[in-house]
């Protein structure tokens, strides 16, 4: 599905990510790559396979959208270095015209220099490009004539069906100042949004994105 977000054009992917195509930059938050394995080394049962389909899922949009650059919005990983670290610089290392950037979030805890050797360009606090401002946590005050795009949040949406029932599903949140982009890690949690009338919402069902 495609927006206009300040006079620009930008696809929104059933995948969790978006595409701004006019730059060719493909953005993606909170992917958490390793969460798996650490919840594992903590004695709790979780299947392997999130970070698999994760790195797939990634992979099949690179193919499909062939960007330029691809920028991460923090929580890349979810902590220590572990097995996943090598799968995403065996990615990057694959797709050497592409320029693989980071906006670190709260868990990309290893040293700048881990990063660095891993193929990815840093960008400390944000990336600044066009009308938008991409930070890793919403801005509490966002600068005049920007657009801040982040991640963090984790934003879902409660749909409320007949009978009562009810689901909470990953969505992209625009509010007037800034957009939440749904973490496109798998195994990670939801916050629910509340939103004003003013917000566009966009929820992720199966393989489809729907303006709720």
């Amino acid at each position: 599905m495609e927006i206009d977000v300040c006079n620009e054009k930008i696809e929104l992917l059933w995948q969790k990510a978006i595409f701004w195509k006019r730059e060719g930059l493909l953005v993606v938050a909170d992917l958490h790559l390793g969460k798996v394995n650490h919840f594992r080394k903590a004695g709790i049962p979780v299947p392997l396979k999130a970070d698999f389909k994760n790195l797939e899922h990634l992979t099949s949009l690179i193919i499909q959208r062939k960007p330029q650059r691809v920028l991460f919005l923090g929580d890349l990983f979810h902590s220590h270095y572990n097995s996943a670290w090598e799968s995403i610089k065996q990615l990057i290392f694959s797709y050497q015209h592409i320029s693989f950037e980071l906006v670190p979030g709260n868990h990309d805890i290893l040293s700048v220099n881990s990063y660095i050797r891993s193929g990815l360009q840093l960008h400390p606090e944000k990336f600044e490009h066009g009308p938008f401002v991409f930070t890793h946590h919403p801005l509490d005050t966002v600068p005049d004539n920007r657009y801040n795009i982040a991640g963090h949040v984790h934003p879902g949406i409660q749909l409320t069906g007949r009978g009562r029932q009810s689901v909470v599903l990953p969505c992209f949140y625009f509010s007037e100042q800034y957009a939440c982009l749904p973490a496109f890690g798998s195994f990670t949690g939801l916050y629910r949004i509340c939103p004003k009338k003013s917000d566009r919402l966009f929820a992720v069902v199966d393989e489809k994105i729907i303006k709720v």
